[in-house]
């Protein structure tokens, strides 16, 4: 898709109706669905915000960014991820959590991030996040700048994403999982699943 067409059709994207959990439910694991019929049951989540933020490449085709974790002591240990991270006190609005923690992973500033809108919330239940993504884009391909906590980015073409063949499923591993078959999205040798791939799912159907 290019970049110009991408920005005509913004309009659009931001009246459509979102297809929320039917829609991210199509990349989520089975045992996830035992998680949301007792979600009502959590108390106090811990609340995070995401950004997934499109941009043109260098041939001018609508691309978009996520960032691979660093190794650390922590169920979402080197996952891919959207930019973003926990709401802190001094956050306004989890809009600004998500452009606060997408300057400090992968140094694009807020000044030239337009927002489009914000998506389908997702809870998380084995970190117990409450996260709240947002759709946003920038009119030139941004210079990354990554911090610590970021091992590397992905930059993925919406081509890619809109393309059925790059949907698949792998027997995943984890430190509360073990050979479970997931759902996911296959880009350039990466497996995106998980909480970033069902939030993929809802911006797949709602640009399709």
């Amino acid at each position: 898709m290019e970049f110009d067409d991408f920005v005509q059709n913004i309009s659009q994207l931001k009246d459509k109706p979102l297809g929320g959990l039917m829609a991210q439910f199509k990349l989520a694991p089975q045992f996830r669905l035992e998680y949301e019929s007792k979600k009502d049951q959590v108390q106090h989540p811990k609340k995070a915000a995401v950004l997934a933020l499109f941009y043109p490449n260098k041939l001018g085709e609508t691309s978009f960014v996520l960032t691979q974790r660093a190794s650390y002591k922590g169920v979402h240990s080197a996952q891919i991820s959207f930019p973003g991270g926990k709401i802190e006190r001094h956050d306004h609005t989890p809009y600004d959590t998500a452009l606060r923690e997408t300057f400090e992973e992968i140094g694009v500033s807020k000044t030239s991030i337009l927002k489009i809108r914000e998506l389908t919330q997702l809870y998380i239940p084995p970190s117990d996040f409450l996260v709240t993504p947002f759709l946003a884009y920038t009119h030139q391909k941004p210079v990354f700048r990554l911090n610590n906590e970021v091992a590397s980015i992905l930059e993925v073409r919406v081509s890619h994403l809109m393309d059925d063949t790059n949907v698949s499923s792998v027997l995943m591993t984890t430190p509360y999982m073990k050979k479970i078959s997931v759902p996911c999205f296959k880009f350039q040798h990466h497996i995106v699943w998980g909480a970033t791939g069902m939030i993929l799912s809802e911006i797949k159907e709602l640009i399709r």
